[in-house]
This record gives structure tokens, C-alpha cells and sequence, in this order.
């Protein structure tokens, strides 16, 4: 993965998780003042292909089901509070790919279950009643609203559990419990889920989590380790790869970091301090400028 970072991780949207919750506040507001609006904003893949586009990217407004106002934003805010905490361990490039890499598994598995919908079972029994493919758009249109981002958020909570095991929460806000003894819950909860749901529910649910699995058996070699732990390793890693040396070309002077310690990293003099103060790019126009005092 490292040789695509080098080349997009500059494009990677930082604080991806407070983007997500936000596009959940306005979903609620959608489904409070215009309910009738989120038909037209569902993952439905027979709309997507008659010229409905913007549904690949609106089903992110579609939030979790939640009746209660005070659980809702509680559940909000832990969300942002774990996705923010996985971005700064795991990186901002990253967690984009695990973020989206989820969506982009969710949308393929709406395209697939409207192939299987088409090819193998024209006639479905859905929610106790029996529906033909007569009105494709519809049909599908009520299949579309259980793509929603709850597996989403799933898949970071699991994300979490297993970079942070023996972290520990507030259980009913009273309970200390570890984090990865709820990942088994949540884990064995989806796979009754899994095997006891519809066709539908297994489409939703493998497409949605299969992020995760990408992730568990490409990292799981890492799981052992602390984040204190797999930060020394990185910094070890660079280490070696500056040599004995440690001559770098360009440092920045706020954060230190060099092209050793970030290689796509873009480094810049600043003209209007007094001296050779170079920046990073992240602290190039955010910094204090250098007076010299007269």
C-alpha cells in the first residue's frame, strides 16, 4: 500500500469521521423535515443505472435507525471519537481506504443482489409478503433502504476493537468492559445475523464487512502490538532507511519531520521569515512568521 500512499495519500480527507457525522446530522434532518426525500437518496442500483448517479454517494446520508434523540447523538459521538482515534494511528490515508473501501464493497454488493434479484430469484418473498420484479424501480427501491451506513459504522467499531483490545469502555455508562470482548459479541451477533437472515441480509452484511475482513488478515500480524509499540516500530523502520548518517535534505521547522520520515511530503522556504525557516506543507501557511528583533 505504500507506493499508492506515496502518490495519493495527499489527496486523503482528514477527520474523515467528523465528514461521516455530519453527513448523519443532515440525514436525520432529511428524514424529520422531508421523509419523503430519502427515496431518492437510497443505494438503489436499477436507479443508479437509469441515470440516478448521485445515489452512490447520497446512501452515506441515509443514518443509522435510531429513535432516540439522546442515543443518537451519544452514538455519534462515539463514533467520531473512535474513527478520529483510528485515523491517528493508522494514518489519514490510511483510514480513507478503510472508510471508503467499505462504501465501495457496500455499492458492489447492491449491484450484485440486483443481479441475483434479476437472474436467480425473480420471485422473492421480502418482509412476509411476495414481490415480483413488475416495477424494477420500486422494488428495488425498497430493497435500497437496508444499504445504510449502520454496517459502516460496524466496521469501525470492529476496526477499533482490534487495534485497541484492551482498551476499555463504560458498559450501560457504568460497566468497565474491554473493547475486544465486545468485538466478540458484535462479531458473533453478525455471524447468527448472517446465517439466520434473508439473502438480502447476507448481501448487506458481507458486502458491508468486508473491509474489515480485507483488513484483519492484512494486518493481523500487527494485532498484538499497542500503539506505542507499532509506533516504535515505524520509527525504527525509519531509522534504518536513513542510515547512519541521518542527513536529511529538507526538515520542517515546527514539526521536525523530514522527506526521510514522510517521502510525499512537499517541503517550502518561507520568504517572509527572517532566516531560512523551512515548512512543511501542512505548516507552511499556518505557522508564526520569524521577526528578527531590531
Amino acid at each position: 500500500m505504500s507506493s499508492f500512499e506515496k502518490k495519493f495519500g495527499k489527496y486523503a480527507i482528514r477527520n474523515l469521521s467528523v465528514v461521516l457525522v455530519i453527513c448523519y446530522a443532515i440525514g436525520y434532518l432529511i428524514e424529520i423535515m422531508i421523509p419523503s426525500l430519502l427515496n431518492y437518496l437510497t443505494l438503489n442500483p436499477y436507479a443508479i443505472l437509469h441515470g440516478q448517479i448521485w445515489r452512490l454517494v447520497s446512501w452515506v446520508l441515509i443514518p443509522p435507525e435510531e429513535s432516540n434523540i439522546f442515543f443518537t447523538l451519544i452514538m455519534l459521538y462515539f463514533y467520531c471519537s473512535i474513527g478520529t482515534t483510528l485515523e491517528r494511528t493508522w494514518g489519514t490515508y490510511r483510514y480513507n481506504v478503510y472508510l471508503f473501501g467499505g462504501m465501495l464493497f457496500t455499492i458492489a454488493g447492491s449491484f450484485l443482489l440486483m443481479g441475483y434479484c434479476y437472474f436467480a430469484q425473480p420471485v422473492i418473498p421480502f418482509m412476509g409478503r411476495i414481490l415480483t420484479i413488475n416495477t424494477p424501480y420500486d422494488y428495488f427501491n425498497l430493497i435500497s433502504m437496508l444499504f445504510s451506513t449502520y454496517y459502516i459504522n460496524m466496521s469501525i467499531f470492529l476496526g477499533f476493537a482490534a487495534t485497541f483490545p484492551d482498551h476499555s469502555v463504560l458498559l450501560m455508562f457504568i460497566i468497565p468492559i474491554k473493547v475486544k470482548w465486545l468485538g466478540v459479541i458484535y462479531g458473533v451477533m453478525l455471524f447468527i445475523s448472517f446465517l439466520q437472515g434473508s439473502i438480502y441480509s447476507k448481501f448487506v452484511i458481507a458486502a458491508s464487512l468486508m473491509n474489515f475482513i480485507v483488513f484483519f488478515f492484512t494486518s493481523r500480524n500487527m494485532m498484538h502490538l499497542n500503539p506505542k509499540q507499532i509506533r516504535r516500530r515505524q520509527e525504527f523502520k525509519r531509522d534504518v532507511r536513513r542510515g547512519s548518517s541521518g542527513i536529511t535534505k529538507h526538515k520542517c521547522a515546527i514539526c521536525g519531520r523530514s522527506e526521510v520520515d514522510s517521502p510525499d511530503m512537499q517541503f517550502r522556504f518561507c520568504s517572509k521569515c527572517d532566516g531560512n525557516y523551512e515548512y512543511c506543507e501542512e505548516h507552511l501557511y499556518t505557522h508564526t512568521h520569524v521577526k528578527r528583533q531590531s
